[in-house]
């Protein structure tokens, strides 16, 4: 999964970026800058104590930092936008954080920051339809059926978009879905807020806004989470025991950073399976609906071309009985075939044969 961060000036978006994915970075860089992030799952190390493995391999996310949008600025706009044209999903970082040494956004705010970002994804969808629509109308010779379905769907989009309204708000086929899928339009994609508070902030448990801003992502089915920049870049600083012994002190047992990422699987419509053995524990990533036959071509094109059955164990019974012996003993291992739907936590072996 690939997933964009965008936001406005000053509020801290690289910095995350760099918390996320372990990369130094240019504060000043002008181009959109690539890492990838691990996701804390603490199942991941549970299967690692039990297995023991010479290998463990934890999901990720690809993220890509963008330059600052700039309120009103359609160039600007332009820019940020196709540099992550290819990103399946957003992450929209707003500032709460205060310090005077750091200038603040075009807006304080951090309800009016989230509002104006989304106002840029509005812009920027509503000039990629018009331009849509205008090219179809002004065809010099009669549009196929297919072009003709396209304009009706564009037409809705439209008038959505001149409403405020965002299009993953909007009831679209799948179908419907594709078509546009080429335009990478930003509104369709699913969206996470992310607010940089600082210390005070997150002890208090409060910033200005806050409120607004939680109803504004439950209006809009977005995740939410909050985090402290300047904290999760203190506890990176630290060795694992005494990072632990900091999240005790704070009441957590989980980084912001590790919280975020989960969060963002979550709300990305990701689940993980799990591949266990003696040589390697690891989580592989899906998308909700993937059947046993999508598991085996993520883990090697070859398992998908063989494909004979895969065995499937749940990981909590796994867990509960404490042996893969255990579970077929009692029943509880899957024989299933290609059109079997992966759940979350799903421990597969393929069977198959090239």
């Amino acid at each position: 999964m690939k997933v964009g961060i965008v936001g406005l000036s000053q509020v801290g978006k690289t910095t995350i970026f760099s918390l996320l994915t372990g990369m130094n970075v240019d504060l000043f860089c002008q181009e959109h800058q690539k890492g990838t992030a691990k996701v804390h799952d603490p199942r991941v190390d549970i299967l690692a104590k039990m297995y023991e493995p010479k290998k463990v391999t934890y999901a990720t996310l690809e993220f890509y930092d963008t330059p600052a949008l700039k309120i009103n600025d359609k160039k600007e706009r332009t820019a940020v936008f196709n540099a992550i044209q290819n990103v399946e999903s957003l992450m929209i970082v707003v500032r709460a954080f205060e310090n005077d040494a750091v200038s603040y956004p075009e807006v304080e705010e951090p309800i009016e920051q989230l509002k104006a970002t989304l106002d840029e994804f509005l812009f920027r969808d509503l000039d990629v339809v018009t331009g849509r629509i205008e090219k179809l109308e002004n065809a010099k010779r009669k549009l196929e059926l297919r072009e003709e379905i396209e304009l009706n769907l564009l037409k809705r989009l439209e008038e959505a978009l001149g409403n405020e309204q965002l299009l993953s708000r909007i009831d679209l086929t799948e179908e419907e879905k594709k078509m546009v899928g080429g335009f990478s339009l930003a509104t369709l994609k699913p969206i996470a807020v992310v607010v940089n508070v600082d210390e005070k902030q997150f002890s208090d448990k409060n910033y200005e806004t806050k409120d607004q801003i939680i109803e504004l992502c439950n209006e809009n089915g977005f995740a939410y989470v909050e985090l402290c920049g300047k904290l999760e870049m203190e506890l990176n600083a630290l060795s694992e025991e005494e990072k632990m012994e900091l999240l005790k002190d704070l009441g957590t047992e989980e980084t912001g950073i590790q919280r975020l990422s989960r969060a963002l699987y979550n709300q990305f419509g990701l689940v993980s399976f799990f591949t266990v053995g003696k040589d390697e524990v690891r989580a592989w990533t899906l998308r909700k609906g993937s059947t046993a036959l999508d598991a085996a071509g993520t883990i090697h094109s070859d398992l998908a071309r063989g494909f004979i059955r895969a065995e499937v164990i749940k990981y909590s019974d796994l867990i509960n009985l404490g042996s893969e012996k255990a579970v077929k003993d009692a029943g509880l291992m899957l024989l299933v075939g290609k059109e079997h739907v992966v759940q979350d936590g799903d421990i597969i072996n393929i069977r198959f044969n090239v």
